[in-house]
């Protein structure tokens, strides 16, 4: 069943989740920060952990996957790879064509991190009974859903142009 939401109702859910929204965001980057080594950034963070769970991964995906330029996605990557642990390797037919995938040293990062984060993350999951957590993840998931499907723009909105 979809529920259309309008006026104040709206606005009040609105309200409450940029309220929620933004003391989740603030507090959890400034919490999964603490937990990175002191070199690592938490973009070059979510890149090892992108880079890591694909098997042919580029810096146009990336870009697109994280919403930046490519050029900033280059800039994140030559860092990991100066830290050695991201390696371009280019690919066999088409040489213009620069794959990444994590080192050892990367993926050994990325278990330790991951396993920090799951220590951090399980304590406020936690709070939640089996059935509110599978709710949750369920509810958030469909709006990850819903924002991806809509390319990031709500409907109604344009991109560019006169309306």
């Amino acid at each position: 069943m979809i529920l259309l939401l309008a006026g104040p109702k709206l606005n009040g859910l609105i309200e409450r989740y940029k309220t929620a929204m933004f003391t989740v965001n603030r507090r959890m980057t400034a919490l999964l920060r603490d937990e990175m080594p002191g070199d690592l950034t938490l973009d070059q963070f979510a890149i090892i952990q992108y880079v890591g769970t694909r098997d042919n991964c580029t810096s146009t995906e990336l870009a697109d996957v994280f919403c930046v330029g490519k050029s900033s996605i280059t800039a994140i990557v030559s860092r990991l790879v100066d830290k050695s642990l991201i390696v371009r390797s280019p690919d066999d037919k088409d040489r213009r064509v620069m794959y990444l995938r994590l080192t050892e040293a990367g993926e050994r990062m990325a278990a330790d991190l991951n396993e920090r984060i799951g220590s951090l993350l399980g304590a406020y999951v936690s709070a939640f009974d089996e059935a509110e957590a599978d709710q949750f993840i369920e509810t958030y998931e469909k709006l990850a859903r819903a924002v991806m499907e809509s390319g990031g723009q709500a409907s109604g909105e344009r991109s560019g142009g006169d309306s």
